[in-house]
Formats: structure tokens, sequence, C-alpha cells
């Protein structure tokens, strides 16, 4: 039985002259038929299309579609049976495991809307998510039930769901974990006599019955955090339709997936929107088989990929760098991989190189943010010669982009010239939750402003030439300078602070800070890295520390962080090599 929910194309193709659609791969249509579903309906899909197909392998235990679908019914009942109604909030702290899959399907299924929040944040970063929210419910993993109990306090969580790593191992390893790991690594934590605790696998024990939850392709399905240079963390509203959309604008551009038989390797995370639509919910859509990764443990990969043969692996240039430069890739056989996009940070050109002369797979970059669901850029993945590395590719179909003049935002620019990437598409959010300003700014007549500073060619294809915001992404996750300083700041030391970014092989880049302490007041960088490490994520902690005197400002007393990371630049670019 054939998938109902696929990619049709559609008969009025608006964008179909743009001169990018002439460069898409053979069967990837410039417009596409949107079916009138939730994004939970693709798991009925593929459960009733494709029940004994594989759905997850985690530590090599399998479940089919059926077997996933079965459990996200009970979860749904479940959650039912807590109060949980349609438009409450459920938050998911999980990685990559089976029961994110349960669970997110699971809430969707009961009308809720999902938060799905970083497993790596500390409780004041967690409990800010979860606060504002409104999160009523969350899901999380035994060894990081003290965390999500530090944050909850003050929110209106009502009930966390509890559940082991173990719980959905084989067997055998599951017993041999039981006795080796679960205390030592931190995953036996009681919680039973917790008010609200409840163990995920109870929850389960509800039914199967199916029912409606009452939702509908309008209605919000997730609150997907994301930020920028004001620092602190909004939620980008994306409706089911919206996600729905990109889901089968990703299956459009993937033209080697053939329902029922794919497999794919589940590395980026599910909690980031990347890892969320391009990985867990296409292959739900194509009913593949995710071969679930909870971490970047490299040899545990590599071992994984010869052993369940994926073709489809979305990554992030952090993790092809990684198997590039580890003597362990050249052991296994990675043959079986033919498309990799990857995103969430820029690729260079020769960590592309390597990759591909280690795999043979098509890897090409593509572009997406959190506030499009996420894709809407991309590589064509197999035509010859329609690569082109240093861009970002092509627009997806139904997607219509544009580069703007910096000072109107409405004025196009000639091919060749650098303006802001604002965006259209059947795949943007509703906007940010509770921040009317800031959706103002972002969303303006209909067009997704991106704050990317961009460039587009003849041909249609487009490359990022920098960031209009201040950010700093380190290996593919946002960090926003405002929270590092408001971090460094409050050490009764420290009077002033700003952070930036500096170039890192591996992740990109990573968090310098520079500090300015109060006068007849003393204290070094490792007082203030040990200071950062109780309110910040370790990806977002200042790897270097710079003390002055004072630090560069604006009339009005903003900080120039622009012009600190020029003198940062021409610093590394005249330093003497040791």
């Amino acid at each position: 039985m054939a998938n109902r929910i696929k990619v049709e194309q559609k008969e009025s193709a608006p964008l179909a002259g743009r001169p990018w659609t002439r460069h898409y791969d053979p069967g990837v249509p410039a417009a596409i038929a949107y079916p009138e579903v939730t994004l939970h309906a693709m798991l009925d899909d593929a459960a009733e299309s494709h029940p004994n197909a594989t759905a997850t392998i985690f530590f090599n235990r399998k479940r089919t579609y059926r077997s996933i679908s079965d459990a996200a019914w009970r979860f749904a009942n479940g959650l039912r049976r807590l109060g949980v109604k349609k438009g409450d909030r459920v938050a998911l702290v999980l990685p990559n495991t089976p029961q994110f899959l349960i669970a997110f399907y699971g809430a969707l299924r009961a009308g809720a809307v999902v938060v799905p929040c970083n497993p790596r944040y500390t409780a004041p970063e967690l409990a800010h998510q979860l606060s504002d929210s409104g999160a009523a419910v969350v899901v999380v993993l035994s060894r990081l039930y003290p965390l999500v109990k530090a944050a909850r306090a003050g929110t209106g969580v009502e009930h966390v769901i509890v559940t082991n790593i173990k719980e959905e191992m084989p067997p055998v390893l599951r017993l041999l974990f039981t006795v080796a790991r679960e205390k030592k690594d931190g995953h036996r934590q009681p919680f039973a006599g917790d008010p609200g605790a409840v163990a995920f696998k109870d929850v389960l024990r509800a039914p199967i019955d199916p029912f409606d939850g009452g939702t509908r392709p309008d209605d919000l399905a997730l609150l997907q955090y994301t930020g920028g240079t004001t620092g602190v963390s909004k939620g980008a509203m994306l409706s089911h339709r919206a996600l729905v959309a990109n889901t089968l604008q990703c299956r459009a551009w993937f033209t080697n997936l053939r329902d029922g038989q794919g497999t794919a390797l589940a590395i980026m995370p599910f909690f980031h929107v990347y890892g969320l639509t391009v990985v867990m919910s296409l292959a739900v859509q194509s009913a593949s088989a995710l071969v679930l990764e909870p971490q970047l443990d490299l040899e545990r990969l590599l071992r994984d990929v010869q052993r369940h043969r994926p073709e489809v692996f979305c990554g992030a240039p952090i993790i092809y760098n990684a198997m590039n430069n580890s003597p362990l890739a050249t052991k296994y056989d990675l043959r079986s991989i033919e498309a990799c996009v990857s995103g969430s940070a820029p690729l260079l050109s020769e960590t592309h190189r390597r990759f591909v002369e280690l795999t043979g797979a098509k890897l090409v970059e593509g572009y997406g943010l959190t506030e499009a669901a996420p894709v809407t850029h991309c590589n064509p993945l197999f035509g010859e010669g329609k690569q082109k590395i240093g861009t970002i590719g092509v627009p997806f179909p139904d997607v219509e982009a544009r580069i703007v003049d910096l000072d109107s935002g409405t004025k196009d620019v000639g091919p060749g010239e650098s303006g802001e990437l604002i965006l259209r598409g059947p795949q943007l959010m509703d906007g940010y939750y509770n921040r009317p300003d800031e959706t103002a700014l972002s969303l303006r007549d209909g067009w997704l402003y991106t704050g990317d500073i961009a460039s587009l060619d003849d041909d249609g294809y487009f490359a990022i030439v920098d960031r209009k915001k201040e950010m700093i992404i380190v290996s593919g996750f946002k960090v926003y300078p405002r929270e590092v300083e408001e971090a460094l700041v409050t050490h009764p030391a420290v009077i002033d602070a700003a952070a930036i970014g500096i170039p890192h092989p591996i992740k990109g880049e990573e968090v310098k800070a520079f500090v300015v302490l109060r006068p007849g007041m003393s204290a070094t960088a490792d007082d203030l890295r040990a200071h950062s490490a109780k309110m910040l994520a370790p990806f977002k902690r200042p790897h270097e520390i710079e003390f002055r005197e004072s630090l560069p400002k604006t009339h009005i007393g903003k900080t120039l962080r622009k012009q600190l990371a020029q003198e940062e630049s021409t610093r590394r670019s005249t330093a003497v090599p040791a």
C-alpha cells in the first residue's frame, strides 16, 4: 500500500519561471499540492501503509511503525488521563530515542503543542522556556530529572514524566547497563515521591484507543525556541500546516527515497528543528527506518553506518569534520550513504571534498532557519554539475526568495550584490509567541526577514555573505551574546562584558568574552569560566576571556561588538605564528 500523504505536483506553479527551478533534479516539482492534514497524520499513514516497516533502530533494537504508533496512542491516552487537553504545552527534554518519537506524536495526537528543549541547558535556561511556553507537562530522561526538578520551580509545570534510557534497549544490553552503568552515570534517579512525577512506562499503560484530539492544520504544533541579539530565546510558532509543508518539500528534494524501504542516520538532535523536520519527520513521511544516535559517539556512529546501511545522512559540518579527521573512519564501510545535506553552519569546501572522498556520497549544503520550519534552500542532490560549492543552493519548491537593500528592506539588489535575504513560502512561522513587536520586525507583508546577508547569482543560486545579527553559532547551536554577557556580569567583580564569536576549525565558532572588572576587585579567567558554568550550557561558555579597561560603545551606551570582532580579526591576521 502506498503512502497517502505524498508529494503531488500542483498544476499551477507561479514560481516555475524563476531561474532556479531549471536546476532542480528530475522529478522535483516547482510547486506541490499540500494535503489538509496534521503533522501526526504522517505517523498514522506510515503505520497503516507500512505497519511492519522498521521505524527505529536503537542500540540494534528495532521497532516497527505499528509498534511506535501503538505506543504513541497509549501515550496520548495517558496524557488525557493526566488532564492534558487541546492547546496544552508538553515539553520534551530528551535525546534521540524511541521515547522522543512516542512522546512527540502522542502529544500531538492528544491535541497538545510540543516544546522541544535542549537537554544540555542549565536550570535557568530551561526554566525560561518552561515558563515562557506555559508548559504543563515535561517528559524527561531520568538522568536529566534533577535538571527539570530544579527548573520547574515557579513554572506552571504540573506533571513530569520520567523515562530511563534503558527502557528501549535490547534485553541483554539493558541488563548490562543496569549492572554496570545505570547508577554510576546518574540514570537511577528517585522521583516517586515528588509531586506530579510519574514513570513513562506507567503512562504507557493507557489503552491504544485512537481518538480525535480536535487538532486542525492551522493549529499550533510546535513552539520551537530560537533567538537573536535581544538575548532571551523566543518561541517560534510553527503550525501543523507549516511543518507538513516543509516535510513534503524535503521529500520532493530527496528523490532517492522509496516508501517503506529507506534508512536514515539520526544524529542531528530532534530537539533542533533541523533534526526534527529533515530527519525525523521526513523518515516518518516515507516510512523509513531511523538509526537513532542519542549523542555523538563517533565509533558507534561509524559502526551503525556499516551495520545498518543508511542511504540518507543529514548532519552538520562538525559531524562531517569529525568523521574526516578520525582514523577510525577508514576501518568501516561507509559507502551505503547516498545523500547528505549539511546545515546549521557553513560547509567549508575542504570538509566537503574530504567527506565525499571518504564516503562517495552526494554532500550538499542547504539553508534554513527555525522561523521557516526550517529548510528554504538546498543545492540539487543528484544532478551532475548542478551543485555550487560555497552556496546554499536554490530555493525549495514554492519558496520565493529575494535579496533586498539593507536600508529600506524593500528594494531588490542586483545579481552579485549583497543585501538581506527575505523569504516567502508555505512553511513560515505564524510569529513569535507573545512577542508581537519582534514578530512585526521579522514578518513584514508576508515576507520573513532572515537577518542574514546574502547574494544571488545569475543562475538563481544564493550564497550567505555574513550574519546581520550578531549571534554566535557553535557546532550548529546558536549562542546569543547578551546571554553570555548577562551571565558574566552577575559575578560580583565584573562591571561590564561583551561576547563575540571567534573562528574554530571544528565547531565553526566558539565564544570569546571581553570583561571589565570593578575598580579594586579581581577575578581570573578561570574564576569567570566557573561562574558562567552555573548558568550557561557548555557550548555557550566563553572559551577565551580578555580583560579590558573599558569596552567601545556608541553615544547611547550600546556596546560595539562589531568593533571588538574587527579588532579580534585584525589581531589574529597579524599574529606571528609561534
